[in-house]
């Protein structure tokens, strides 16, 4: 199981590269630091909140998981 300050950690970190790569290509585009870092930032918010959702979303989930339980010496069959 995952906390949910691991989760928001992952989420923050993601959104840090992902906030550089759209700032960057806003300015690119516009012209406009300003309107670069704008949309940017608009884009850091909606995204970050839609991220931990959907991680959490998944840890409720089962499929596809593999049980790791390992057995300890003694206990075994």
């Amino acid at each position: 199981m995952e906390s949910h300050k691991r989760s928001l950690t992952k989420a923050v970190s993601w959104r840090f590269f992902a906030l550089l790569q759209t700032t960057l290509a806003a300015w690119l585009i516009s012209g406009s630091v300003k309107t670069g870092f704008l949309i940017g930032g608009l884009d850091f918010a909606i995204k970050i909140g839609t991220y931990y959702f959907h991680e959490r979303l998944w840890l409720k989930l089962r499929w596809g998981l593999v049980d790791t339980t390992v057995v300890k010496e003694g206990e075994g069959i």
